[in-house]
């Protein structure tokens, strides 16, 4: 009886080993399989730096639509995602990523924008249809929906009051104004406050300790709104095109713009700025694209906000160094624009949601501190 021979590796393949750890964060090691012999060789080491189950996880099949906005959760254990397909899907951040919930008929338009509540289990959700929701992510029912804006929510917020323990939502609109609504599963319907803006807004965040708003507006300003005041106190300016989302740094002491120019300013809001036009970086390499999409940038948080990432329109994620404005990653994987990105709080995991209607979540290196 003759000896089977063993059957030929696929030409150019590759196999992967990975080495008997009982620790997710195991080495992965490629060896090349090509039958010359020159090319049989270790050709690199994979360190794993999360609890994920893979270093890359595809989340798809909730959506039919594009992902318009996606967000960790404030223990980092969940995800939630908006469409324009109407829709909210709900995510587990680890093994077995499991979709557990899918919200429906929460909305009459696509939903843009969705904010995890602070302290409790509901869901704030802005959307075309005029409208922001509040859904219990518990029992998947709304909770409240709030009424007052007369064009297309682009974005909302939510802070905690400073001593009075409430939660607080900025919602800013095509009409023009940033309304703040008293947030949680209880409250009233009616705005706490309305500022007028003159025209559309285009992206709302609170500062650290609840007291102003940064509205980003289609003037190609960013407006600072005090809210004990009920007036605006400031602009920043810089930008050439309009600002597609904001995002305060984890120390608060930065707000974080892309724009539809593709340039990403990193403005310092500290009391006392050394730069007089407050502009601390300009970071380019993410093309916006020409179809105006309200791109989503985050600060890492893990790090303390060493790093900064959003989106763009060659279908990759572009990561910078905050501290020499230099790009760390440019991270492919989607097959179009992405439009929102999210850092784990905990792990150096960063989610990613694009216009092909999937989520992609992806370790990266830790920061070194």
């Amino acid at each position: 009886m003759s000896k089977r021979s063993a059957s030929p590796p696929p030409p150019g393949g590759v196999l992967i080993k990975r080495l008997r750890s009982q620790s997710p964060q195991a080495n992965q090691i490629a060896i090349s399989s090509s039958n010359d012999e020159r090319q049989q060789a270790l050709i690199r080491t994979v360190k794993r730096t999360s609890s994920l189950e893979a270093p890359i996880i595809s989340l798809s099949g909730s959506h039919g639509a594009e992902i318009l906005s996606c967000r960790f959760d404030p223990t980092g254990q969940n995800i939630a995602a908006c469409s324009a397909d109407r829709a909210v899907s709900l995510w587990r951040t680890y093994a077995p990523n499991t979709n557990y919930g899918l919200l429906q008929s929460m909305h009459k338009a696509p939903i843009l924008d969705l904010q995890w509540s602070l302290f409790s289990p509901v869901l704030y959700t802005a959307s075309a249809d005029q409208t922001i929701n509040i859904t219990d992510v518990t029992t998947g029912e709304r909770v409240r929906k709030l009424r007052g804006h007369r064009g297309i929510v682009n974005s909302l917020d939510r802070t905690i009051a400073g001593g009075a323990g409430v939660e607080l939502v900025a919602s800013g609109s095509d009409d023009g104004t940033v309304r703040v609504w008293e947030g949680g599963d209880e409250g009233s319907k009616q705005p706490v406050a309305v500022f007028e803006v003159g025209c559309p807004v285009t992206s709302v965040c609170w500062s650290a300790d609840g007291a102003n708003i940064y509205a980003g507006a289609l003037d190609n300003e960013i407006h600072v709104l005090d809210l004990r005041k009920q007036e605006q106190v400031l602009t920043l300016s810089g930008h050439t095109d309009t600002p597609t989302s904001l995002s305060l740094s984890p120390n608060g002491h930065f707000l974080l713009s892309p724009s539809l120019s593709s340039q990403v300013f990193i403005h310092d809001i500290r009391p006392f700025s050394p730069s007089p036009s407050r502009v601390h970086r300009v970071l380019v390499g993410s093309p916006a694209g020409f179809e105006n999409t309200l791109l989503r940038a985050a600060w890492s948080k893990d790090d303390d906000g060493r790093r900064v990432a959003v989106g763009g329109a060659d279908r990759t994620v572009t990561i910078w160094d905050v501290e020499n404005g230099q790009v760390l990653y440019k991270l492919p994987g989607h097959k179009g624009t992405v439009t929102a990105v999210d850092f784990h709080p905990k792990e150096p995991i960063i989610l990613t949601g694009s216009k092909d209607g999937t989520m992609l979540l992806g370790e990266i290196e830790p920061s070194l501190r």
